[in-house]
């Protein structure tokens, strides 16, 4: 039997390459940018690794802005950081 593929995506801080289940994805939508728990939220996203020092780079660079291609508000960066502490505490 053969074994299932494992979905792979990059960490757009960080650049490297993980399974998607150990990277935690935010989205884009109508409605704003957020933390998607679920992974599987209409819109556009992108990939961040659960790691303090990706997050850091994330916001001092303003990352979100080239992944999504359009400017990301300040007060969605700092709910993401927000966000990512009450995720990662949780596991």
């Amino acid at each position: 039997m053969q074994e299932k593929k494992v979905p792979m995506r990059t960490c757009i801080a960080c650049r490297t390459e993980k399974p998607k289940r150990e990277l935690l994805r935010i989205v884009r939508t109508a409605d704003g940018v957020f933390l998607d728990p679920t992974g599987k939220l209409a819109g556009r996203g992108a990939y961040l690794c659960a790691d303090e020092a990706c997050l850091k780079k994330l916001v001092q660079k303003k990352l979100l802005a080239r992944a999504f291609s359009e400017p990301v508000p300040p007060e969605a960066y700092s709910r993401l950081e927000e966000d990512f502490r009450q995720k990662v505490a949780r596991q």
